[in-house]
């Protein structure tokens, strides 16, 4: 019976997260055309990356003390299985998070940069740009 309270009360522990800030940031709504934009679009759109840069790395530190958190409750060093697997679980989203965020950053810099160089093809001749 013991095992089974303790088992529940492991669950508990590790089922919800421990802070209620850790929202994931929307990436920006639309990127400029480089094709189209004007310099100040371009340099509106870089603002939005940066905004979007800085969302995800308050996200990735949420996401950190959410873990450290959960994993403190749990215990540095697990003496049961149970506590083991919890442990593993919690290090394991932890890390799908981290790097779905980073992913998701990555791409938009991408896309970005890319309209970047087309703005600057395009406009290489124009020394307004």
């Amino acid at each position: 019976m013991r095992a089974l309270v303790a088992m529940a009360a492991l669950a508990a522990l590790t089922a919800g997260p421990v802070y209620a800030d850790c929202s994931y940031p929307a990436p920006p709504d639309k990127l400029p055309d480089g094709n189209t934009a004007t310099k100040e679009e371009m340099i509106a759109g870089q603002q939005m990356v940066k905004s979007y840069d800085k969302a995800i790395n308050a996200y990735l530190s949420c996401i950190k003390l959410e873990h450290d958190g959960a994993a403190s409750k749990i215990g540095d060093k697990p003496t049961t299985p149970e506590q083991k697997k919890a442990l593993d679980d919690l290090d394991r989203m932890q890390i799908q998070k981290n790097n779905a965020a980073v992913d998701q950053l990555q791409s938009v810099a991408d896309r970005f940069n890319e309209q970047v160089r087309v703005f600057k093809t395009k406009h290489k001749d124009d020394p307004k740009s």
